[in-house]
């Protein structure tokens, strides 16, 4: 089965068209506290959309019933679009958000009760939140009007959701994570979606509560929150920042490590939510009595990594910072790859034969995956090593610390090659350059494992978006965000993709050939002559010299 989201054009033209809403803020605006029982309401900026006119006409109309969907109101009702419309017309602006090319609108009429809406169609975000780039396309939207008692006219069928162009929804609309637990319960997995700002927590409450997580992600991930539990329809926040949850009685009843992961899952979704500072969940009136829940994090270290002919290890400076057990075992090994595991007890390896070989810490190497043709190996947090032959992609093994091969089943189909592969940090997701018909492309899958850690197969993929050049690397910058360095030659590039979010593309220093993530979408990359680069907004300064590899980290040690 192909992707379920993929993408009909190259990210070349894809990243052209987004590139007004790749700076999208990540969290909202500091607010002061409201009144008790209050909830988080509109940012400080916010549009003013125009009631209907007097004698406007039913273009007029349209298009003042388009503009009012910028204005979702302290009540997030979208009152004044509603003006625009007829008594009794169904309309539902939360169904679905259509995201155009500003500037780009044409109205048409074909009868006087009649008019289209031709817009470049560049993204939706849908019912749940979740974000899904488009080609750009025309895209044609019809309404219906009609004379009222008064003489005006007023709509009588519209599509449901909103229209907004880049700019408008980045004002409207925020990023948010809804927090999933990975199988094992310690790592928090991000879920991105979008929601109007007015009424944040209550649409990030709901939908971490009541609604599912990603298709591609759900059989990845876990929750706390069972079935039989639901929230109550809105989520106040009260002057001292306080969202009240409140969840059925029945929630009572379960057990307490339970109610505490929930906890844990509230407070990381609704930690970007402007205006909440902590999270109380009761269930019905009575408070619940809720632990901390311990969760691994998946910072990296601020050093790079990397192997130089001084040896392998963090560069602090000139010099070269020793990694326990580490540094001295990969001195064993003529590296081209190194991705080091998140307790630094092992490195995924790929040396100079093209063989992938695991480097313990202990000071064992264990050649676990000779077959020809290999892609750089990548490391999980659960201990396993994942390789794949470059023009086989239904040949993906996970390796164990004892070489025992774990087969994964539904490896990217209708693939036909992959050129590069990285793991998560929480092991929960796997991004990839693939080729499927012909065409270059980053995909990405949500891993299946038991509650052990042990990985069987991959969900089925989605596509991030589509590659117009030779690509050399993938790396994960953060939790949501996938680098590939494209374009290798005279003029490479670096393309950020969210997962779930809109992309963007920086030129890249000349002959770049290795990139590596850090913290909070940072980025480090290598050229062919050993020099290092770590991107600073736009720029590239040189911050070392005579690197062999740049390593990939996993992780810091708990």
């Amino acid at each position: 089965m192909s992707p379920r989201r993929g993408l009909a054009a190259a990210l070349g033209a894809l990243l052209l068209a987004l590139a007004g809403c790749a700076g999208l803020p990540t969290a909202g605006p500091v607010t002061p506290g409201l009144e008790a029982g209050a909830e988080a309401g509109e940012p400080d900026f916010a549009f003013r959309p125009d009631s209907p006119q007097p004698g406007a006409t039913p273009e007029e109309i349209v298009d003042g019933f388009i503009r009012a969907g910028t204005g979702p109101g302290k009540d997030g009702q979208w009152s004044v679009a509603k003006e625009y419309l007829a008594p009794g017309t169904d309309w539902d602006p939360t169904a679905r958000v259509t995201i155009d090319e500003p500037g780009d609108r044409i109205y048409s009429s074909t009868a006087e009760d009649q008019v289209s809406l031709t817009l470049s169609h560049v993204a939706d975000v849908d019912e749940l939140g979740a974000y899904e780039p488009s080609a750009g396309e025309p895209t044609k939207l019809d309404f219906r009007l009609a004379v009222q008692s008064d003489g005006e006219w007023r709509i009588t069928e519209a599509p449901d959701g909103l229209v907004l162009d880049m700019s408008q929804f980045s004002s409207v609309f925020q990023r948010y994570s809804l927090m999933y637990f990975d199988p094992t319960w310690k790592y928090l997995v991000p879920d991105v979606r979008w929601f109007p700002r007015t009424n944040a927590a209550t649409y990030v409450t709901d939908a971490l509560i009541d609604g599912p997580p990603a298709t591609w992600l759900a059989a990845s991930v876990a929750t706390a929150f069972p079935e039989s539990v639901s929230v109550r329809p809105s989520v106040p926040v009260d002057s001292d920042g306080v969202a009240q949850v409140e969840l059925d009685a029945a929630a009572a009843d379960l057990s307490p490590d339970i109610q505490s992961r929930m906890q844990a899952q509230l407070e990381a979704s609704l930690g970007s939510v402007a205006g909440v500072s902590s999270v109380a969940m009761t269930a019905g009136a009575t408070p619940l009595d809720v632990q901390p829940v311990a969760t691994r994090s998946t910072r990296v270290s601020s050093l790079a990594a990397v192997q130089t002919e001084n040896g392998f290890g963090f560069l602090n400076g000139d010099e070269i910072d020793p990694i326990d057990g580490l540094t001295n075992a990969m001195t064993q090994v003529d590296s081209v790859a190194i991705q080091v595991a998140p307790d630094r007890d092992f490195a995924a390896v790929q040396v100079t034969t093209g063989s992938n070989v695991r480097v313990q810490a202990n000071g064992d190497v264990l050649e676990f995956d000779t077959r020809p043709g290999l892609v750089e190996p990548t490391a999980d947090p659960s201990g396993y090593s994942w390789s794949v032959r470059r023009d086989d992609p239904s040949s993906l093994v996970a390796f164990s610390a004892g070489s025992e091969q774990s087969p994964i089943a539904n490896a990217w189909p209708e693939a036909t090659r992959v050129s590069s592969m990285a793991i998560s940090r929480d092991g929960t997701r796997l991004a990839a350059v693939v080729t499927s018909g012909g065409r270059s492309a980053v995909w990405i899958s949500g891993v299946i494992r038991s509650a052990d850690g042990t990985p069987s197969g991959l969900g089925e993929p989605v596509a991030l978006g589509s590659l117009s050049s030779e690509s050399a690397s993938v790396a994960w910058l953060d939790d949501i965000t996938v680098g590939v360095l494209s374009g290798v030659g005279a003029e490479p590039e670096v393309v950020e993709l969210t997962v779930g979010g809109p992309a963007s593309v920086t030129a890249a220093p000349s002959g770049a050939a290795q990139l590596a993530g850090g913290n909070q979408g940072t980025l480090r990359v290598r050229a062919a002559d050993g020099a290092l680069y770590s991107k600073r907004g736009s720029t590239w300064p040189q911050t070392g010299a005579g690197i062999l590899v740049l390593a990939t980290q996993q992780g810091t040690p708990q």
